[in-house]
């Protein structure tokens, strides 16, 4: 069964869920041949619970200690712009889209989306344009992101300590 997975991470961002399951954005997944609709809602008041007329298998939850089965299990990711999400959902090599909270004081996760997006990591918008965004996205033009390279950290700390 094709699923999208939605994080909102530790935090809230109810417009994020509640935009996910508008009747428009679930006929873009529909669309694009989605049938699981994995919602993890964090903090917000948008509590998780059975839906009625959304079309999709909805599962939600607010937090679990580990959220990297349902990114494993996931054909694509919706994530707010937390430094952890993203980076969880790039390590596993899972299409990303960011929706960017521009609600926020002080956007920087709107910077890290940017860059991410400049380097073609990852798609990104907002929650006004998200519908049509799915509707309209490549996901072919993502480039995987590299994966860590601890080498290059540890000999910069040895130079850094006088070590070599």
């Amino acid at each position: 069964m094709k699923t999208v997975f939605v994080t909102v991470g530790t935090t809230s961002f109810d417009e994020l869920i509640l935009t996910i399951k508008t009747p428009e954005a679930v006929k873009a997944l529909k669309a694009r041949g989605f049938e699981r609709l994995v919602l993890q809602v964090g903090r917000g008041s948008v509590l998780p619970g059975p839906e009625s007329g959304l079309d999709l298998t909805l599962e939600a939850f607010r937090f679990k200690d580990s959220i990297s089965e349902d990114i494993a299990r996931a054909d694509l990711v919706i994530s707010h712009a937390g430094a952890g999400s993203c980076l969880e959902a790039l390590g596993a090599r899972k299409p990303l889209l960011v929706v960017v909270n521009n609600k926020l004081m002080d956007n920087h996760q709107q910077e890290l989306a940017r860059q991410l997006h400049k380097e073609s990591h990852l798609l990104y918008c907002t929650c006004s344009s998200l519908t049509d965004t799915l509707r309209t996205m490549d996901l072919s033009v993502l480039v995987p992101f590299p994966p860590a390279q601890t080498t290059h950290f540890a000999n910069f700390l040895d130079i850094a300590l006088g070590v070599q």
